[in-house]
């Protein structure tokens, strides 16, 4: 498997991420994860809709809790065919407990624990943590990257206007 530093780091420290870098024009590549409820999904279970797809190392942390919010209150003015999915190595019980005291409800969290199957697959693996990276892609309904950002400081935002010029262009 492919290893890449000099990419993120955390709080200043260097890490490596583990897999690809994923790329504007790339084909989005696929990943099984677990949903709340246990079950697998994979990227073909979102087919034909533009995903909005923000890798995080923790729901349960400051970070992560306010870009999944924010998220979550951006998707409604989306539309039907925008799918938001956050996909984080906590645990599915985990997962479905925080959106629950969140109140979210517009974006899908999904967990990567058991596999690390989108962590390896997308780039998003840090190899010292096994969490995954903060990142933010946008998948047109052709499966194509429309939008990938790796965000290089982990206790940092991403950019959100980027990403959701991103998905309106798709949406047009």
């Amino acid at each position: 498997m492919v290893e890449r530093t000099g990419i993120i780091t955390i709080e200043g420290n260097p890490l490596t991420l583990v897999g690809p870098e994923i790329k504007v024009g790339d084909t989005a590549p696929d990943f099984t994860v677990a949903a709340n409820d246990m079950t697998p999904a994979t990227l073909a279970d979102f087919s034909g809709k533009v995903l909005v797809i923000a890798s995080v190392p923790s729901l349960d942390t400051p970070v992560c809790d306010v870009e999944t919010r924010r998220f979550n209150n951006e998707a409604s003015a989306l539309g039907d065919d925008v799918k938001i999915l956050t996909i984080s190595m906590d645990l599915p019980f985990a997962q479905a407990r925080w959106c629950g005291a969140a109140g979210i409800e517009a974006v899908q969290t999904l967990s990567d624990h058991a596999q690390a199957s989108f962590g390896e697959n997308w780039g998003t693996l840090i190899k010292e943590l096994r969490l995954l990276a903060r990142a933010v892609f946008v998948v047109g309904k052709d499966g194509k990257i429309a939008y990938a950002q790796y965000v290089s400081e982990v206790t940092e935002e991403p950019d959100y206007e980027a990403a959701l010029k991103a998905v309106r262009e798709l949406i047009g």
